[in-house]
Order: structure tokens, then sequence, then C-alpha cells
């Protein structure tokens, strides 16, 4: 029987190694193709796949198995589970009435709004302001309640004086901005980034300290090239992925 074969990882030695290798082999579950087999390989292949002791491997394979991903049956094997949920993806297309539409269908909690000094990780978008208006919102699966990001907008203050809280629970920002406010949006950069869950990531988003997480920055422009709004997002890493769309013209 072919066995699933996990992503390899390259090691920090400040980390725990059987942390390390766990996420590493989560990420890959969730991330699998439908036509992956489900058998794993054996504790000593994965051990040396990733360059580990078996006692690690073992520990990290008992991680899994907690979290419900993987079954693991005496002579027969160590098989992921079915039901383990893969990731949703999050498409970047090319119009903002599609990047609306993937903002939407989520359960919103606006967490507080108010205005702060530019921060410095978006100063190089505001160069004329000294500060911004910011708003804080979790997003939550419709149906199971499960945290999926938590977002911070930072606004133009001349735009946010025409948001209402309302407004922000009910629309993604970018609706709020084109239909609300009345902003004449030309276009959306996007840039996303691995990084590692937070303490305020991994305790608003229910996943341990440490667990990969999708980094996203969305600039907002008017057709005058001025950014209007900058959404910084964390994505929990197991739950989307990001697909880019080029089309020739």
């Amino acid at each position: 029987m072919t066995s699933f074969a996990p992503d390899s990882i390259v090691l920090n030695r400040k980390l725990p190694l059987w942390y390390q290798v766990s996420q590493s082999l989560r990420a890959s579950i969730l991330g699998r193709s439908p036509r992956d087999p489900l058998r794993l390989p054996t504790e000593e292949q994965l051990a040396g796949h990733y360059g580990v002791s078996v006692l690690t491997m073992r520990q990290a394979l008992k991680e899994l198995e907690d979290e419900g991903l993987i079954s693991r049956h005496r002579r027969r094997g160590t098989f992921i589970e079915p039901s383990a949920r893969r990731g949703a993806p999050v498409r970047l297309l090319g119009s903002v009435d599609a990047i609306v539409a993937q903002q939407s269908g989520m359960t919103t909690e606006l967490l507080d709004r108010g205005t702060a000094p530019v921060p410095a990780e978006v100063a190089e978008h505001f160069p004329d302001l000294t500060e911004v208006a910011t708003y804080h919102r979790l997003r939550s699966d419709e149906k199971t309640g499960e945290p999926t990001n938590h977002a911070r907008n930072y606004v133009r203050p001349e735009l946010a004086e025409r948001i209402e809280a309302e407004d922000l629970v009910r629309w993604p920002m970018t609706k709020v901005l084109r239909d609300v406010v009345g902003a004449d949006i030309s276009r959306i950069t996007d840039t996303v980034q691995a990084r590692l869950a937070d303490p305020e990531t991994a305790q608003l988003l229910n996943v341990p300290l440490l667990s990969p997480i999708l980094h996203y920055t969305g600039v907002t422009y008017d057709t005058s090239g001025r950014p209007l709004d900058v959404a910084v997002i964390h994505y929990r890493g197991d739950r989307f992925s990001f697909t880019v769309t080029l089309e020739a013209t």
C-alpha cells in the first residue's frame, strides 16, 4: 500500500523538535490532495524523513492523534482521519467585487475601534498622516463558530467619520469604503507571508503559540493612487490557502 508523502522541513534548533515536526506534518495533512493515500509511513520512516529520533517522532504523532487528525492501529499502522478538515481556498482575483465576495460569509465581531499614531508597519502608505482610524475585528465560521482570522484596518480619518460600527459587523471594509463611504476604489494590492502565531493571534484564533499562520496585507487605493485603507489580517494556516489567478490579455 502506498503511503502519504509529507513535506520536508528545515528544523530550527531553538524550538522543540517534536513541535516543529508535528506542525509540519499537520500542515501537510490539512493541505493534502483528495487523491493522496491516508496511510502514513512508519514511525521509523517518518523519523528518517524529518531527521529526528523515533522518540521525537512518536511525541509529534501523539500530538496529532490527540487533535483527531490521525489514528494509530496496532499492527495496521497510522492513518489520516478522512474527516480531517482541509483548508478553505481564498482566491485573489482581479476585481473588487471578487475580493468583496471572498471577504463575505463569516460572522464578524468588532473588538475595538479608535484612533492611533500611524504604526511603523503601515507608515509608508500614509506619509502625510500622523494618526489613522483603527478597527480590529474577529471573523468566525458561520456554521461552526470557529475563529478563522482577525483583522486590523488602518483607515484615513476623513473616511472613518462616515463609518458606523454596524457597517463593519455586516460587511467587509472594502464594501464599506466603496458602497457606504462612496470611495472610488481603483485597485487593491495583496501581500501574503508565512508567519508564526504570536500570543495575541494564538489566543484569538484558538491555535497553539508559534503555529503557522498566513499574514496578509491589503492596501486599497483610490483613482488618484492614494492609499485609503491598509488591512493586516492573520489567517489560520490550517483553514486557508491563497490562489492567485493570472489571465492572459
